[in-house]
């Protein structure tokens, strides 16, 4: 059954009594170039020495899930819809190494989730990542669940991320400081990951084709705050404490993105206090937010406390 084909998709969804929710944010795919490419990229990012598994976001029909399924050892595929549960149960029954679980991700307990379908893989040694044909409108949620459900001072524990995005976020994730796509997601991200945006995706290739064009985008998690900026605190505790700060400064900068940083932190530092600790930095007290990287926001941050 060729599950990319949008024929067998529609015959699926009909004989099922389904059809695409919008509610969801349901765009299923139908070029079986993608999903294919997106389970190579994401299994590119593991060592073949390692046991690996995969946790993947929405299913929707399996196109994903079983090209998933040829190149890790265990998926886990979470999926909110309950009528597609027996679909999948369909589409997936020759794929003996995956689970499809219904549950609403956003609602999962990351961490007691991982060690229940993945526990025994991670402590042979094994890694886990995760891929999604991520719905639009829940896209940055889902990406700062999957990088905050983790204590900051300890690196993500996924060999990556590679999902499915609407393209335009595609580029502000893998955005260089100082461009017009570089935001507060960008920075927040770059503290726990590496961005690389991958494949560019036509409308065409979901049923039904959305209004926008997509991207896959791969989240390579790095060492953490700590690599990011070795300054950080050595303490757990203490480096915690350190990442919040980096954190709120970063949505601050950009609450006000037109204001220069000395206007945009007044309501929390004297703008003296700003301006010094700018050129402490070696920058510009002119400066505006979209042009600090991760490791400037965490330079500037130690320089306020102190």
């Amino acid at each position: 059954m060729e599950l990319s084909n949008p024929s067998v998709v529609r015959d699926l969804l009909e004989r099922y009594g389904l059809a695409p929710k919008k509610g969801y944010g349901q765009n299923f795919l139908i070029n079986p170039r993608i999903p294919r490419e997106i389970a190579e990229v994401s299994r590119g990012y593991v060592p073949d020495d390692r046991p690996a598994g995969v946790l993947e976001i929405g299913p929707d029909v399996g196109s994903l899930t079983e090209r998933l399924a040829e190149v890790y050892d265990r998926v886990a595929a979470v999926e909110i819809d309950r009528g597609l549960i027996p679909l999948l149960g369909e589409t997936l029954a020759d794929c003996g190494n995956v689970r499809v679980i219904e549950a609403d991700f956003m609602k999962l307990d990351l961490s007691a989730f991982l060690d229940e379908q993945f526990g025994d893989l991670l402590r042979d040694g094994g890694t886990v990542s995760v891929s999604a044909n991520l719905p639009y409108y829940i896209t940055s949620p889902v990406l700062m669940k999957l990088l905050e459900a983790f204590p900051p001072e300890r690196p993500v524990p996924f060999g990556s991320i590679v999902v499915m995005v609407q393209r335009e976020v595609a580029q502000r994730l893998a955005a260089s400081a100082g461009t017009s796509d570089y935001g507060a997601i960008t920075a927040s991200v770059a503290l726990k990951c590496r961005a690389e945006k991958r494949i560019d995706v036509s409308p065409g290739s979901f049923l039904p084709p959305p209004k926008v064009s997509s991207a896959v985008i791969a989240l390579v998690p790095h060492g953490g705050i700590r690599e990011v900026y070795p300054d950080a605190p050595r303490d757990d505790d203490a480096c915690r404490a350190f990442a919040e700060r980096v954190s709120s400064l970063i949505e601050l900068a950009f609450g006000q993105r037109r204001k220069t940083l000395v206007n945009a932190l007044s309501a929390r530092w004297p703008k003296e206090t700003t301006a010094a600790a700018l050129e402490a930095c070696g920058l510009r007290p002119d400066i505006r937010g979209e042009r600090l990287s991760a490791e400037d926001f965490c330079r500037l941050a130690d320089r306020l406390k102190s």
